[in-house]
């Protein structure tokens, strides 16, 4: 079971307890429980923190870098496209098959090497926000703590139907992320 589905189980079953807690006091919560529902959007926290930001710096440098390779990859294999053409019709039959078969076989080396170097700009990207979220989670449970939620939603989630502005501590997580990096 993927995570995702896991902590969506995890807040139905939350969220009927609490329901049914209401329902029928002396279960979960009662109904004079007063409860503190915050929500947080985890994709703007990971966009908008000074470590998301730097992390989009990192990958944008890293993909010029790439672009340039590419590029220069790309003109090799032009300019071998070009001058086969040209001295093609004065090669011999088996030196126009050598010359044809080492194009081929750099037109392919180059479509492995950009599609491993497209998985590598993206593991990158994959394991640097991960390691934000992991400090973005961490922020998340102590303000939980610290400031007295009951529950604190992701606002994306599916099961998040509604979240007033009042409720979203987005800005409030942010804020204290970037104040512990300092």
């Amino acid at each position: 079971m993927s995570i995702h589905k896991k902590s969506l189980r995890v807040t139905a079953g939350i969220l009927l307890m609490m329901g049914v807690g209401g329902l029928c006091p002396g279960a979960g919560y009662s109904q004079s429980s007063n409860l503190k529902i915050g929500s947080v959007d985890m994709q703007r926290t990971v966009n908008e923190c000074n470590a998301g930001k730097e992390a989009k710096n990192i990958l944008a440098k890293e993909v010029e870098k790439v672009q340039r390779l590419i590029a220069e990859k790309q003109k090799e294999i032009q300019e071998m496209k070009e001058t086969l053409e040209k001295q093609g019709l004065m090669l011999t039959l088996e030196a126009r098959a050598a010359r044809e078969k080492e194009y081929q076989t750099k037109i392919r080396d180059y479509q492995r090497w950009g599609e491993d170097i497209q998985n590598e700009v993206n593991q990158k990207r994959t394991e640097m926000e991960k390691n934000i979220a992991i400090g973005l989670q961490k922020v998340v449970e102590k303000l939980g703590e610290d400031e007295g939620y009951t529950l604190i939603l992701e606002k994306n989630e599916n099961i998040v139907l509604f979240t007033s502005k009042v409720t979203d501590i987005t800005d409030l997580v942010i804020k204290t992320y970037d104040a512990q990096k300092k």
